[in-house]
């Protein structure tokens, strides 16, 4: 009687182990500040103030963050849903791609590695060689594509939590 006891036990506490292992999953650890919204591992924030795109990274900045990086589909998502949350639309906004730097090649303002994108078809086009910074939600597809870095846009700013 005393083993099936120390089994029981045993399989209560791996059981619940397992369930707050999947609840950390879902929850994190990451707490974010009133008017941010936890996503994995980090907080956003949708700015609806229209800015150009250096004067939203800077925007971003001044607030410990930087425009946000984006590194899969289901991360796109659920920024995509904090935006409809927050306008009750699916609003272009930046994000913080730009290639400014170099033709072609796409960098994240806060450093990370460009390791997706979901670009609209035939973007990036750097239409008139002027287009150097990416707006998301764009077209009937909802997507990304390069525009001109002076476009007055709202955008969304990502820090760690």
């Amino acid at each position: 009687m005393k083993i099936l006891t120390v089994c029981v036990l045993g399989w209560v506490l791996m059981a619940s182990g397992r369930a707050a292992e999947s609840s950390d999953l879902l929850q994190g650890s990451v707490s974010c500040s009133t008017g941010w919204t936890r996503i994995n591992d980090a907080c956003y924030k949708y700015i609806p103030t229209d800015m150009s795109w250096a004067k939203a990274e800077i925007n971003c900045k001044s607030m410990g963050a930087h425009l946000a990086s984006v590194h899969s589909f289901n991360e796109y998502r659920e920024i995509q849903k904090m935006i409809v949350n927050a306008t009750r639309s699916d609003k272009q906004a930046w994000i913080g791609g730009s290639n400014a730097q170099e033709d072609r090649v796409w960098l994240w303002s806060d450093g990370g590695n460009f390791d997706y994108a979901n670009w609209c078809p035939g973007e990036p086009n750097n239409y008139l060689g002027l287009q150097h910074c990416i707006q998301i939600n764009y077209s009937g597809q909802k997507c990304w594509d390069d525009v001109q870095c002076y476009t007055s846009l709202p955008s969304v700013c990502a820090k760690k939590g």
